[in-house]
């Protein structure tokens, strides 16, 4: 799915990086302990966490996540806006809570699979 799907199904504020909505992401995890994202994600993901802190953002350096999408109408502050842009990660905001946003992407793989 690329980025640029996950916005409309999301209802999400694009916040940065723009021109990077064609990236393709392959799977999501939605956490806020960024030791699991870092023990469990292998692959081109997007991240959906209520954690504002610039540790999400790094934490997405690490493991090449291209997308984050803050949840509950979270927001970053412009220092992390800025570490994103730097490192051409998207980030998003929606007013979902994760439970609905990671359902939401769910339902919307299934139905491209099936």
């Amino acid at each position: 799915m690329k980025i640029r799907e996950i916005v409309p199904l999301l209802e999400a504020e694009i916040l940065c990086c723009e021109d990077e909505l064609d990236v393709e992401v392959y799977n999501a995890c939605g956490s806020d302990m960024m030791s699991d994202v870092l023990a469990f994600v292998k692959d081109q993901t997007a991240l959906l966490t209520g954690l504002v802190n610039p540790q999400v953002i790094r934490t997405a350096m690490m493991v090449d996540m291209r997308c984050i999408v803050f949840v509950r109408g979270k927001h970053p502050t412009p220092e992390m806006i800025a570490l994103a842009e730097e490192n051409r990660i998207v980030l998003l905001s929606t007013g979902l809570r994760m439970y609905e946003a990671c359902g939401r992407l769910y339902v919307s793989h299934l139905a491209k699979e099936g």
